[in-house]
């Protein structure tokens, strides 16, 4: 349940550029991949919201575009006639390649501008000559053999050959940066004894539906954490009867002051910040030889979405309050919902808490979020009988589990910050007295 789930669709992207006008002629507007954020160098074509010869308004989505963290919309910036489709459904692009273009014009010179991509598509068959096929054939295999430009990069920095790699996911085979990582993340014996998987025999009661670039890179990052690091988990049980009463003595004082209900994810996630202090290497990453310790805590909270579960940060969590971690989770979980978040929400945690107990998770073990070096499955309460002091007693009890990479975090840590954790949760005056 850790890591990457799915994310949420950006508001509408306009691109640049604006109508051209020389001489008083207006002249078609270019439509390109607008720049996605940071790190983000390409992007999937999964749906044309219009089609070539549309009459489209001034702001008006015409294309989604699918990155590795987030979907987006991009707009048209202005009223125009849309011309064809450079990019088809399922194409990689790059930022700042052409998708289409804008020619001016009304809704009246639809049916003209939808005319003409067909004549051009049945002029080429009527007078095609027997060699034509040979040179998109040439053209192709070029193609096949040459890699995007951060699959490139990456390549060159693990000197690796697009022999090696192999043919890529993307537009005409070429080699994508997902590829690559993909080659790198399998073990060397698993590169050399790979053998030709054999085609599957679809059942015709199965429907076989292509992979969002979303979910490619979920699987992909969830199992490069999986082969990366040296994932251990141990777990241990929470009395919350404390919690419980606290929340019900102080609630409607919380409600009043703070707009916003007093939850057990803030009192988790103060738990979590006063025990990630105490054993730092928890909340730390490796890089290379490295190890990186932090002075701050970047909070994942995973919430539900409309595609699953997201992973957006609370930044600087151990500077905030109770009202504000609750305030911050609630805006996370409308943004998810409405699909707002954007892709800073969802980059920059240095560890995650995931409550699989409100989908009624009684244990699991999460998966890292890589580079993250560990993670807090929080589960469903159930009362059980449970012994205190020489008594047999029915309290509300929680699992709780933490993933963590054992290639930085010892064992005793691991099973002293869930330990620290699960002290905190059974009496919360620890945390305001700071022991």
């Amino acid at each position: 349940m850790g890591g990457l789930k799915t994310a949420g669709r950006q508001r509408a992207i306009k691109p640049a550029g604006t109508c051209l006008k020389k001489m008083g002629i207006e002249m078609s507007v270019e439509i390109k991949v607008p720049t996605l954020g940071e790190s983000v160098t390409t992007a999937t074509v999964a749906k044309w919201l219009k089609k070539a010869g549309d009459a489209v308004a001034a702001d008006e989505p015409i294309v989604e575009l699918e990155t590795d963290k987030v979907s987006v919309e991009v707009s048209a910036p202005q009223a125009g006639v849309l011309g064809a489709e450079v990019a088809k459904e399922g194409d990689e692009v790059e930022v700042g390649a052409l998708l289409t273009t804008l020619e001016p014009g009304a809704a009246g010179a639809k049916p003209a501008a939808a005319a003409a991509p067909a004549e051009k598509k049945e002029a080429p068959k009527a007078a095609a000559p027997a060699a034509t096929p040979s040179a998109p054939k040439d053209a192709a295999a070029i193609d096949a053999a040459a890699a995007l430009p951060a699959a490139r990069k990456l390549m060159t920095e693990n000197n690796l050959s697009a022999d090696q790699v192999g043919k890529g996911s993307g537009l005409n085979g070429r080699i994508t940066k997902g590829d690559v990582q993909t080659f790198l993340s399998q073990p060397p014996v698993a590169q050399q004894q790979a053998a030709p998987k054999p085609p599957r025999n679809d059942d015709p009661r199965e429907e076989r539906v292509k992979m969002t670039r979303l979910r490619r890179t979920i699987a992909r990052r969830l199992k490069d954490a999986q082969n990366t690091a040296a994932i251990l988990t141990t777990f241990n049980e929470v009395d919350l009867s404390a919690a419980m009463e606290l929340r019900a003595e102080y609630q409607d004082f919380f409600v009043k002051k703070h707009g916003v209900k007093l939850g057990y994810m803030s009192i988790f996630s103060r738990a979590v910040i006063a025990a990630l202090k105490e054993f730092p290497a928890i909340n730390a990453e490796i890089d290379g030889e490295d190890v990186i310790y932090r002075d701050f805590v970047n909070l994942g909270i995973a919430v539900g979405g409309p595609n699953g579960l997201v992973v957006p940060v609370i930044r600087d969590a151990d500077k905030l309050g109770f009202a504000q971690i609750e305030k911050t989770i609630a805006g996370f979980g409308k943004a998810a919902r409405e699909g707002t978040l954007k892709i800073d929400d969802l980059s920059g945690g240095t560890f995650s808490i995931t409550n699989g107990g409100i989908y009624g998770s009684l244990l699991s073990t999460p998966i890292l979020n890589a580079p993250q070096s560990g993670i807090l499955g929080m589960h469903s309460i159930q009362e059980r009988p449970v012994a205190v002091k020489g008594q047999v007693v029915i309290r509300p009890m929680m699992y709780i589990a933490l993933s963590y990479d054992h290639r930085i975090v010892d064992g005793k840590e691991a099973v002293s910050f869930l330990v620290r954790i699960k002290q905190n949760v059974e009496d919360p005056r620890r945390l305001l007295i700071d022991v």
